[in-house]
């Protein structure tokens, strides 16, 4: 069992740290809005770090479960987590994030003497609540059984795809897959909706033939109840394929659809939307935004 410090308890972290903790292992929580840290530690044992404490000294390894590179910046570099770590341990970064990040936060920890691993997640907030999430990691090799058995409690599927930057990478292409496959799904329900067919039945029966998906066979159903409060967020997806974007450009790679997916979820955001979860692309073709 190891001393672990979790830091996020959003829609993902929380239910995340909930595994650890129910495997076992000694948790020390925080999240930048302290009632979220409050309400996680009504349901499960564990202590609170509150902002600006230091690191518990036996801490073995630092979960990082946040939004983007800033976040993940201002707790390992301007918070001093790095620094303050002891040697051989490990920090794992579930966050999404540039992968130019996550080879400088791994340099880093380097002269530290410990390991950083960019570990993102598939599987959503469903995934993170049922212990089934796919994880992509970027790690040093000698310490990838080390962070597979951490993150088993919340584990489907664990692969580690290179040094560290490689799990940000493989995330980027998971996002462009994804982008897709909502952006198709969106079309295939406001046809059928605009044809006179029967959208439940259709989609019904297509999820289990080669048009079928995760996103066809767990989002339809919600989608065509106008109810988009199911997971991760417009913004996020933007933020995501921003990254991915800039990513394309610096190995002069074309992602088109992606590109033109992305314009769509700035829309949204721009229209007061960001918070309503991905598959919020079909509200854009059912309103003035996809005219």
């Amino acid at each position: 069992m190891a001393n672990i410090v979790f830091i996020g308890l959003g829609n993902m972290g929380a239910p995340m740290a909930a595994h650890l903790a129910t495997a076992g292992h000694s948790l020390t929580v925080h999240n930048r809005s302290p009632e979220k840290t409050h309400q996680w530690l009504s349901k499960n044992p564990g202590t609170e770090l509150p902002a600006g404490s230091p690191l518990p000294e036996d801490t073995d390894a630092v979960i990082l479960c946040v939004s983007k590179d800033s976040d993940v910046r201002e707790w390992l570099i301007d918070n001093g987590i790095i620094e303050n770590l002891k040697p051989g341990a490990v920090i794992i970064d579930h966050s999404t994030t540039s992968s130019s990040l996550a080879e400088e936060m791994a340099k880093t920890a380097r002269k530290y003497e410990c390991h950083f691993c960019d570990i993102p997640v598939s599987g959503g907030q469903q995934g993170a609540q049922s212990g089934q999430l796919t994880l992509m990691a970027g790690c040093d090799e000698k310490v990838t059984t080390r962070v597979s058995e951490l993150c088993k409690p919340y584990t489907r599927a664990f692969e580690r795809m290179g040094p560290p930057g490689a799990g940000q990478k493989t995330k980027m292409v998971n996002q462009i897959c994804v982008a897709g496959l909502i952006q198709s799904l969106a079309e295939g329900v406001n046809f059928a909706e605009k044809n006179g067919l029967d959208t439940t039945k259709v989609m019904a029966l297509l999820s289990q033939g080669a048009a079928g998906s995760w996103q066809m066979s767990n989002r339809h159903s919600t989608m065509i109840q106008g109810k988009y409060d199911h997971g991760f967020a417009v913004s996020l997806m933007h933020k995501d394929l921003q990254i991915c974007l800039r990513q394309a450009e610096e190995s002069g790679t074309e992602i088109p659809v992606a590109r033109l997916v992305d314009e769509y979820y700035a829309e949204l955001e721009a229209s007061g939307h960001g918070q309503k979860d991905t598959s919020a692309l079909l509200l854009r073709l059912q309103s003035d935004l996809g005219a």
